[in-house]
Order: structure tokens, then C-alpha cells, then sequence
């Protein structure tokens, strides 16, 4: 073999013996170092907020029907049959205002005839006074016969004047005739549903608030109240009513909210979502619900330390209280400084290393 040739293939042999028998840093215990650890390290970007005391309001959070101011049924007076329905379904009718007729034929022959007889009475009172005052003719009993007998009289076609007056079943409020449960030809009964009107202005929201907040609502306050068809508008409202007594089957006291006048597309029936303030706290730590996570012995969000240059993550147990509108107090477990992660906290495990972004979380 030429000896250069083989120079080289020796010089060769020997560089890979070298490289192979040459002990490794992990292989010998050697501790990487910060900076390799950092880069093979799982880096999560996550979003956060740095807590600072602020005002915060508990909310009772409680579903309501709204209600007309007055809402009536109309009902008949006298019995007998309808003859003839003056207003239709919808219409707005005026306090006094006829809704309907019962037939009062009947009733009115004998109004007509207890009118006669009054006036017989009252004129033969009448000529028994002058007899026994002016002529002294005739007896006292006489006279006070005839002077009851005339008062009687004249009382019976009164009453039957005012049950002729009743068969005009006129709306006791103003308002609108929502419903009418009669037509031409019905026979009502007295205390039988004729119509139902309905005064709209203002409406009023009725909720029932649990016992354990009796004596935190009074009249006065306000509300604020959401509805389906408007997701986008929250209306204020006012407490106008607040019960005095606990329905025993539910636990609750009825509340009253009055609604501003003149609100387009809300009508009596309609279902509200209420949120009635409860109290107001000064100094809270507060962070969004979602940022909270259950664990098995409670709850705990995740607060950013700086250790070793990095941004860590501490699974912290904390002690949560009041909440609403998608926010949390945190009574414990954390202070006004820290900060807490708002975005991406699902993914993470205590330990491992965050990088804060804005607008979106990520994993690397």
C-alpha cells in the first residue's frame, strides 16, 4: 500500500475512536444549563390581567314576567242577554266608556211601573201632610204611614233605576280592550268575564327575590333588566314595590320594577332577565369568571411569578365571592400586584413557562 494512503486512512480511523469514546455532559450527571433549558422548555402564550383594587357591584340575578299597570276583567253586573257589543277587539276605550247592551226590557217596565207608584206615594204623602199640619184632619199614624210609604217607594225605583243603569257594561279604566268574551246573543250571568282592558302604561316587571336577600331591596332602586328580542339594549327600571311578606311555597318576596313609558316592542308577558344590585364593594380583586378553575379541593387560578428571568406559573387556591355580568371577586389566595391569567389557562399545568401576548393565546 502507498504510505501516504495509508497516513490517511489511519489519521481517519483514529478521529471517529476519538469521537466515540468521548463522554457526553448528560451522561456524566452535568446539569444543563439555563440557557439549553429554555430552549427545550414548553413556552404557552397566554393572556393576563395585573389585579388592582377597584368598585365592584353584586348583582341578584333573577327572571320576571312583565305586567300591565292595570290589567282587568271586565265582568256583568246584571244577568240577561247581550244585544249588541259597541267596541271591538283592540280598540281603546275611555274610562266610562259602554263595551256592551244587556237586553232591559224586563227590568225597565218594572222601573217604569215602581216610578208611578213613588210618584201615587209621594203625592198622597204629600196631601196627608197638608191635612194633618194645616187642617189637623186625620190621624198621626195615618200621616206616618203615608210618609214612609213614600220614602219606600220612592227608594225601590232608585234601585231598580240604578240595576237599569247596569245593564251598560261600560270599562271601570282606560285603556285597551284586549279581549272580549261575548258577542250579540250571549246570556252573561252577574260576576260573568265580559271583556278584558288592559292599561299598558307604564309597564312593570314582577320577579321574586329569595328569602336570604330580605332587608338588602328597598323602593327606590333600580334595576337593570334584558330581554331576548333585545339583546343589545339593557333598560333601567325602579323599584316601585317591594313585598312585606314570603311566599311560603317558593321562599321569595315579590319586587316590583317600573319600566320607563314609551318603550317600543315590550309587551305584558314577556319574560326579563333582572339583575337587581345587591351591594357594592369598595376594594375587590376581580378578574373574569372563566379565569377561575375548579379543583379538587376548590378553586384556583394561575398567577405569573418571575423566577430565573422567566415567567412561571403558580396554580394558586383562592376563596371566591360575589360574582356577576361574567366577573368574580377573589377574597383569597391573591394580591393587589399579582398577575393572574385570563386566556389560555386550560392548557396550563403549574410550572410551566407563559409568555404574555394581547389578543390571542397559543402554544409553542
Amino acid at each position: 500500500m502507498n504510505r501516504s494512503v495509508w497516513v490517511g486512512v489511519s489519521a481517519a480511523v483514529l478521529a471517529l475512536s476519538s469521537t466515540a469514546c468521548r463522554p457526553s455532559a448528560e451522561a456524566n450527571g452535568a446539569t444543563p444549563t439555563t440557557e439549553e433549558a429554555t430552549a427545550s422548555a414548553r413556552v404557552v402564550d397566554v393572556e393576563a390581567i395585573t389585579l388592582e383594587p377597584r368598585e365592584f357591584v353584586e348583582y341578584v340575578s333573577v327572571t320576571g314576567d312583565v305586567t300591565a299597570d292595570r290589567d282587568v276583567i271586565v265582568a256583568a253586573e246584571e244577568s240577561g242577554v247581550i244585544r249588541s257589543v259597541l267596541v271591538d277587539k283592540g280598540a281603546r276605550v275611555a274610562a266610562g266608556q259602554a263595551i256592551a247592551r244587556i237586553d232591559d226590557s224586563v227590568l225597565r217596565a218594572q222601573f217604569e211601573q215602581a216610578r208611578s207608584e213613588a210618584a201615587l206615594a209621594r203625592e198622597t204623602w204629600e196631601r196627608q201632610r197638608r191635612l194633618w199640619e194645616e187642617d189637623s184632619i186625620g190621624s198621626e199614624l195615618a200621616y206616618l204611614r203615608a210618609k214612609y210609604g213614600a220614602e219606600t217607594a220612592d227608594a225601590s225605583a232608585r234601585a231598580l233605576e240604578a240595576r237599569l243603569a247596569r245593564t251598560v257594561i261600560r270599562a271601570p279604566i282606560a285603556g285597551t280592550l284586549e279581549n272580549r268574551m261575548v258577542e250579540v246573543g250571549s246570556t252573561v250571568m252577574p260576576g260573568g268575564p265580559v271583556a278584558r282592558i288592559v292599561d299598558a302604561a307604564p309597564l312593570k316587571v314582577t320577579v321574586g327575590i329569595p328569602e336570604r336577600y330580605a332587608g338588602e331591596f328597598r323602593t327606590g332602586g333600580k334595576a337593570q333588566l334584558l330581554f331576548d328580542h333585545l339583546p343589545e339594549r339593557a333598560i333601567e327600571g325602579r323599584l316601585t314595590f317591594v313585598g312585606a311578606a314570603v311566599d311560603e311555597q317558593n321562599r321569595t318576596f315579590a319586587v316590583e320594577i317600573t319600566l320607563p313609558e314609551n318603550l317600543a316592542g315590550l309587551k305584558p308577558g314577556m319574560v326579563a332577565r333582572v339583575q337587581a344590585p345587591r351591594r357594592t364593594l369598595a376594594e375587590a380583586l376581580v378578574v373574569p369568571r372563566d379565569a377561575v378553575l375548579r379543583s379538587a379541593s376548590g378553586y384556583l387560578v394561575y398567577v405569573i411569578r418571575d423566577e430565573d428571568g422567566r415567567s412561571v406559573v403558580r396554580a394558586t387556591p383562592v376563596l371566591t365571592g360575589a360574582g356577576g355580568g361574567g366577573s368574580v371577586v377573589l377574597e383569597s389566595g391573591v394580591q393587589p400586584g399579582d398577575r393572574v391569567v385570563t386566556v389560555g389557562q386550560q392548557r396550563l399545568a403549574d410550572g410551566d413557562v407563559v409568555r404574555v401576548v394581547e389578543g390571542r393565546a397559543g402554544s409553542q
